[in-house]
């Protein structure tokens, strides 16, 4: 469904930039309305400042429901609830303690629900407005890797041109890899425990996911959680590999497997499961994490991170000249050799969102736009262990045609690690599990909107004596058919009194306007509903004016020299204001408050000729009148 998209009035430049972050985060522990509570500020490389827009994103969510038995099932998705969804707001107003914000209120409400919780994660993330209008990178642009509460996300727009003469990368900073704990005691081979206490070292470290884990009798075995792989279980297991779009593959079955008495079934972590089918526009994820091998002789590795997301939004995305290739990537790292004992699994690739109406890529400089799952370690010493599992693919998603020329784009599962240590020369006889599916499946083009964005303002106002004004700014529009006024008439009914259409696609600020002829008196409300050319539509905020019936206002004479007369005619009125208004919208007069009168005059001889508005602001309501100045 079409949004809108909020423009600063006054665009924050980024042209001295010599740090690779440019983003600024914050954990939100509360939400209140359109009042987001926050803690764990970062605001090392950005500002969360009035004005300028925000990123709300939940990060995980409590999906896993009931699925925590101690079986295969242990991880599975139960529902998705909020996980991922993710919008863009402004600051209205923040409060600060020691220089940090601790409460931020955005302009418009919210259009997703967020879920705080002991298994949740919230957070937001600055999206800082580079160039006036047109940017080119002054060096590589990553983002903060998550940390279990803030980071994991790059985030801008370029309202021109974006030229890439750096890299932009959010490989390994996503969902963390299972962490490294050395054994060096020999338990027997176990393929039945899917979730094992933290402190039992015969099991390796699963990696993060979607599901914010805090029980730590969860923490290790093979059992994948979401998108986070499996640890490998004793002997010598390998992890399973982090999943995003596609699935990770599973690790290695452990020491000697295959063999009379050693690990067979396997004792390697079970992969993460695919999201493909919750990804959309609205709702992306970082890649999972891969979980760790398991040892016994004290060389496992950790599993690798998963790739975090990154949102671009820019009228155009170039480069120039002969720069040998530029990169946008969020791949999963892979998981490291261990030597004698179960290897980490690769990290899954995270996502990459771009709303980019062109794309001009010289062929000298050409870009490589990728979201790959990251390889599982191989084995490195001594006979069959477990090799890490691969992790899975991301997704990039575009808003026009998948771009081509002297573009590549690609999502692709991580490669499975050896189990034998003969894959060094080779060959590789023996593997753990690739991440799943068909390679490339995660590149998504012509997609609706890919950011949500907001309307910059509706109003309503009266205009005369029997019409009221609505006015309403978009910054930008993609796939948008028309606009409908709607006033309320009574109990939860509106009607409809005008339609506008609306200009498609833009990424340039447009005004609207249409009027409600002979409206009823009294305080009325409206609102605008926007509506996409496939019939998805939203509602503004509502807009109230007063509409005064039961006192004529005369502004006369008009046309006038210069000597004009406000005159009620009913009963004497309280004058709020009267401000004289150019065409171009600037205030040239404004005749003060003044109580108890059936008449205000108004000396304008000095402006020069032309036309004019006059706003009268009463305590009961307010109109506006057109007069012609002539001398």
């Amino acid at each position: 469904m079409k949004k809108f998209i909020l423009l600063s009035l006054t665009l924050t430049l980024f042209s001295s930039i010599s740090h690779s972050q440019i983003n600024a985060y914050a954990n939100v522990t509360a939400i209140g309305g359109t009042t987001l509570t926050v803690n764990n500020v970062n605001e090392t490389f950005d500002t969360f400042e009035d004005g300028e827009f925000i990123v709300i994103m939940q990060m995980q969510d409590n999906v896993i429901g009931g699925n925590t038995l101690n079986d295969v099932n242990f991880g599975n998705l139960s529902s998705i609830l909020s996980a991922g969804l993710y919008e863009i707001r402004t600051i209205l107003s923040h409060t600060e303690t020691m220089g940090l914000p601790t409460s931020i209120t955005v302009s418009a409400p919210l259009a997703n629900s967020y879920n705080i919780g002991a298994n949740t994660q919230v957070q937001i993330i600055s999206f800082p407005t580079l160039g006036s209008p047109n940017y080119t990178t002054t060096a590589n642009i990553n983002g903060l890797t998550w940390n279990g509460t803030v980071g994991g996300v790059v985030a801008f727009e370029v309202p021109g041109t974006l030229t890439l003469a750096h890299n932009i990368s959010a490989n390994g900073i996503g969902f963390a890899g299972g962490a490294q704990d050395n054994n060096g005691t020999a338990g027997a081979c176990n393929s039945t425990n899917y979730r094992i206490v933290n402190t039992n070292n015969n099991y390796a470290f699963k990696g993060e996911g979607i599901y914010k884990r805090t029980d730590n009798n969860w923490a290790k075995a093979r059992g994948k959680i979401l998108n986070g792989g499996g640890g490998g279980n004793n002997h010598n297991g390998g992890g399973g590999g982090g999943s995003n779009y596609s699935a990770g593959g599973d690790g290695g079955p452990g020491w000697q497997a295959g063999a009379p008495g050693y690990c067979n079934p396997s004792a390697g972590g079970i992969g993460g499961i695919s999201l493909a089918g919750q990804i959309s526009v609205w709702r992306v994820f970082m890649g999972g994490g891969g979980g760790a091998g398991e040892g016994n002789n004290n060389f496992n590795t950790a599993g690798g991170n998963g790739g975090g997301i990154i949102l671009i939004r820019a009228n155009e995305i170039a480069t120039s000249g002969a720069c040998g290739g530029l990169s946008i990537t969020a791949n999963g790292n892979q998981g490291s050799l261990p030597g004698n004992d179960g290897a980490g699994a690769g990290g899954a690739a995270g996502s990459i969102v771009f709303e980019v109406a062109n794309w001009n890529i010289a062929p000298g400089c050409p870009v490589s736009i990728a979201a790959n799952g990251g390889a599982g370690g191989h084995v490195n010493n001594g006979a069959n262990h477990g090799g890490g599992g691969g992790g899975g693919q991301g997704v990039v998603i575009f808003n026009g045609p998948v771009p081509g020329t002297n573009v590549s784009v690609t999502t692709l599962n991580g490669v499975g690690g050896c189990n034998n240590s003969t894959y060094n020369p080779g060959p590789c006889t023996f593997q753990a599990g690739s991440g799943a599916g068909a390679n490339n499946g995660g590149v998504i083009g012509n997609t609706s909107g890919p950011m949500p964005i907001e309307l910059l303002r509706f109003d309503a106002a009266s205009f005369g004596r029997n019409k009221i004004q609505l006015t309403w700014e978009t910054a930008s529009e993609t796939n948008n058919d028309y606009f409908t006024i709607e006033r309320f008439i009574d109990g939860n009914e509106w009607i409809d009194v005008a339609r506008v259409k609306g200009v498609g696609n833009s990424s340039v600020i447009h005004n609207y306007e249409t009027f409600d002829q002979n409206p009823p008196c009294g305080l009325l409300y409206y609102r605008l509903k926007q509506t996409d050319f496939d019939g998805n539509f939203k509602y503004s905020d509502v807009a109230t004016v007063k509409r005064v019936c039961d006192t004529d206002v005369l502004i006369y004479p008009n046309p006038s020299a210069g000597n004009v007369t406000i005159e009620f005619t009913g009963e004497s009125i309280d004058l709020m204001y009267a401000e004289v208004i150019s065409v171009t919208g600037k205030v040239v007069r404004v005749e003060p408050k003044s109580s108890g009168r059936n008449k205000y005059a108004l000396d304008l001889s000095s402006l020069p000729s032309g036309i004019y508005f006059i706003k009268v602001e009463t305590t009961t309501g307010s109109i506006i009148e057109k007069i012609t100045l002539f001398k």
